[in-house]
């Protein structure tokens, strides 16, 4: 899923069918699920946006920072070498240099070509 205010160009989250709000709620099956989903996000995103490495990671409870506090859901943020800047350090300003858009018809072109699950591009 894309976030629709991402931290950064590409910022993707995976979300359980299940609407649960704790890891402790997923079975076994789930958190598999979900890991293996975050992984091809990961081999889409090298693609796409030529990530250099991720923040991966789970925003539990609205404390916790989850702005949606009752649906589980896990952050997959592409980080690139050198991406602190002035606009994000003195102003608390995020730049997002491509749309929603344009770089949702970029996953699915990457989704044709990388397929969940099989480890193969083709």
């Amino acid at each position: 899923m894309m976030n629709l205010y991402p931290y950064s160009s590409g910022h993707l989250m995976v979300v359980p069918y299940r609407v649960v709000s704790r890891l402790a709620e997923l079975t076994a099956n789930e958190k598999v699920e979900l890991l293996e989903v975050a992984s091809y996000a990961e081999r889409l995103l090298e693609e796409v946006v030529r990530a250099d490495g991720f923040n991966v990671g789970w925003n539990i409870g609205s404390v916790g920072g989850a702005g949606e506090a009752s649906h589980l859901h896990l952050h997959i943020v592409p980080r690139w070498n050198g991406d602190h800047n002035f606009m994000t350090v003195l102003s608390g300003t995020r730049v997002i240099p491509e749309g929603l858009t344009p770089l949702y018809n970029k996953l699915q072109t990457a989704m044709e070509r990388i397929k969940f699950g099989d480890g193969t591009t083709g």
